[in-house]
């Protein structure tokens, strides 16, 4: 092969392909770009050059993360980042075969994601002191967060002009850029709207004036002063649960599943790109589906 590239250019080429082409947020790129590094140290330390890899090698890579104790849903994301990697360089004709078309990744078990039952929502609601300058405010991030199923980083980004309230939408900015317009429930609109109620009394910031959620200060909230007041609610609702706004995001599915809501609907809702993401939802309900089961299939009617 002739047109080989240093290591460097290589990595700078998937970079911008990456932010521009993919339109992948820097965050998402640097973690790509960390799955190739360990790639390019090993390749280094075989005198092996990317280009001129094979299949051998990457499954030598993929044995030596196994014996570095690395868990096996770790290496699966390692190899799938590697495998974007080798997709650009084909594309881009810098390599004559893909040697991570045969690669496999490591069986990996399904981890379901926690989630809360409406009845824990409600004591999570109920512990909240709205006597406090950031009750309410808290109470519509949380009612926010559960209504549409946000990611917190959408939640942090909610401008006025994304709010439809007289419609009962919200439009969100999910990942890449993508837009999409996500129902949003009487509950939480009845709970943004007491929360105006105090917002118009901050002394705003300039550069936050159109920012929905803020600080007592007039400025954008962090993510870690939502995660903290999470914490303390859940705590104070004796709920032991690991709870984080990413929790109410899944109970938002879960409890769309469970109430017959379309898998398809709910991805469009979720912002997924794929819909296998949103299946995994479907193995959260098990109990639910067979309760549903036993009580409506005729066959069990026989015996009630």
């Amino acid at each position: 092969m002739n047109n080989l590239k240093t290591p460097e250019e290589l990595v700078q080429d998937y970079r911008t392909h990456l932010l521009l082409e993919k339109s992948l947020s820097r965050n998402s790129v640097s973690a790509y770009l960390e799955d190739v590094g360990k790639l390019l140290s090993y390749l280094q330390i075989v005198h092996r050059h990317p280009q001129e890899a094979a299949l051998e090698d990457l499954q030598e890579l993929l044995v030596s993360l196994h014996e570095m104790g690395i868990h096996a849903r770790s290496q699966a994301r390692i190899i799938s980042g590697i495998k974007s990697f080798y997709r650009f360089l084909e594309l881009e004709n810098l390599i004559d075969n893909n040697p991570t078309d045969l690669l496999e990744s490591p069986k990996i078990g399904l981890k379901l994601p926690e989630f809360l039952t409406l009845d824990e929502i409600n004591r999570i609601m109920a512990v909240i002191d709205l006597s406090k300058a950031e009750g309410q405010r808290n109470k519509a991030i949380l009612e926010t967060l559960y209504s549409c199923g946000l990611r917190v980083s959408e939640l942090l980004n909610l401008r006025f002009s994304d709010l439809y309230l007289d419609e009962g939408f919200i439009k969100v900015e999910g990942k890449g850029g993508k837009q999409r317009l996500v129902p949003i429930s009487k509950t939480a609109v009845n709970e943004i709207n007491l929360y105006l109620l105090d917002r118009n009394r901050l002394p705003i910031k300039k550069e936050f004036e159109d920012v929905l959620f803020l600080s007592r200060r007039g400025t954008a909230l962090s993510r870690i002063m939502i995660f903290h007041f999470i914490k303390e609610y859940v705590a104070a609702a004796g709920i032991r649960k690991t709870v984080s706004p990413h929790t109410f995001r899944h109970s938002f599915a879960t409890h769309l599943l469970e109430g017959g809501a379309n898998l398809r609907a709910i991805q469009a809702m979720l912002g997924h790109e794929k819909i296998t993401t949103t299946e995994i939802y479907t193995h959260l309900d098990r109990d639910f589906l067979r309760s549903e089961i036993l009580s409506h299939h005729p066959r069990n009617q026989i015996f009630t």
